[in-house]
């Protein structure tokens, strides 16, 4: 028993190897962007720029992720999926955050939860496949209920993400939930009488903090609409994944642009860690 666990972490190694190797499109996709990650984080260190460079590591990491769940899982990630999934992980980590294009680009954040919204649908709606196709499971979800479920997958994933940055902004005072500057607020806050009647304040042009002018040409919010924009975006890319899906299930059709985008179980032959 010892020597097979010994055993298990090189099996794991072969088998991610295998994996990496097995769709030539992902893996070149794959290797290039392994290499522009490991130049940025050489020119990080460089710079003393330590936290850049943890960022680029992580993101090293997270690339290797969908050949990991492959072979710990079984399943097998379609080529356009696990492309569009490196690209995400790419331009979320390294050009989002490290070269600033959410500042540089206002829709940049937005593209990207639109599209997560959509990818995490189309994982949520091959899970239920997934199950609805294991002789294991005892009842099997209408098409109309399998969309619900990777929509509500979806959704889920997408308020998780934005509870992960309200705990980032809040513990490490960062700002993950990009601040957005506005010139009209409303708030019972500054109703004088303590009536649950909001005192409206227009046309702000300037707001001064402990007699320093902010120079921002409005008042600051404070992470709210992003939030909510995030989660509306998402919920447009979730709710067009699922209704594609609906349509893919119940009427089976194989050559829908969907197969691309739904997971499956791997054939015995490329289950590499059972060799």
């Amino acid at each position: 028993m010892k020597k097979k666990k010994e055993k298990f972490p090189i099996r794991l190694y072969e088998a991610m190897k295998h994996e990496l190797r097995e769709h030539k499109s992902s893996f070149i996709i794959y290797n290039i962007l392994r290499f522009l990650v490991i130049c940025m984080m050489i020119f990080e260190i460089l710079n003393r720029s330590y936290e850049s460079a943890f960022l680029c590591v992580l993101t090293l990491i997270l690339l290797i992720i969908p050949s990991f769940f492959q072979v710990a899982l079984r399943i097998e990630v379609p080529t356009v999926l696990e492309i569009t999934i490196l690209f995400f992980i790419f331009a979320a980590e390294i050009l989002g955050e490290i070269c600033n294009f959410y500042s540089i680009f206002p829709f940049w954040d937005t593209v990207l939860h639109t599209l997560n919204g959509f990818l995490t649908a189309a994982i949520g709606l091959s899970l239920v496949q997934l199950l609805n196709k294991s002789d294991k499971l005892l009842f099997q979800l209408s098409p109309l209920f399998t969309s619900i479920v990777a929509f509500c997958f979806s959704m889920t994933i997408g308020v998780i993400w934005e509870f992960f940055e309200f705990g980032m902004d809040q513990i490490f005072n960062l700002d993950m939930q990009k601040d957005t500057v506005i010139h009209t607020i409303s708030s019972v806050s500054l109703n004088s009488s303590g009536e649950n009647i909001p005192i409206i304040i227009k046309d702000i042009q300037d707001v001064t903090v402990s007699g320093k002018d902010l120079a921002l040409g409005g008042y600051l919010d404070i992470g709210l609409i992003d939030t909510m924009q995030d989660l509306l975006v998402n919920f447009i890319g979730a709710l067009v994944f699922s209704i594609l899906g609906f349509f893919y299930v119940k009427n089976k059709d194989k050559d829908s642009v969907i197969v691309k985008l739904i997971l499956h179980r791997k054939d015995k032959d490329k289950d590499y860690l059972s060799y």
